[in-house]
């Protein structure tokens, strides 16, 4: 079965839970949540491209892993 993709800000993502084995139903997001969950991911996104930008190390990709797993804990207590 192939995996259907929903915006993760989109009303969608109450769909999207067949491929959850732990999480069965999401709730629908206010639009002050959705707005949070963009504002994180995009800051994350846009310290990661920074990161890409001024060179390739041991220490920048831990930084962008590091970041990825702010953003993803983050995302997770606005969308619990």
């Amino acid at each position: 079965m192939e995996a259907k993709e929903v915006a993760s800000e989109g009303d969608q993502r109450t769909l999207n839970n067949h491929d959850n084995t732990v999480r069965h139903n999401y709730r629908q997001l206010s639009d002050e949540e959705k707005l949070q969950m963009v504002r994180l991911k995009d800051a994350g996104l846009d310290f990661i491209n920074e990161c890409r930008h001024i060179g390739t190390s041991r220490e920048l990709s831990l930084a962008i892993t590091k970041a990825e797993e702010a953003v993803m804990w983050a995302v997770k207590h606005v969308t619990k």
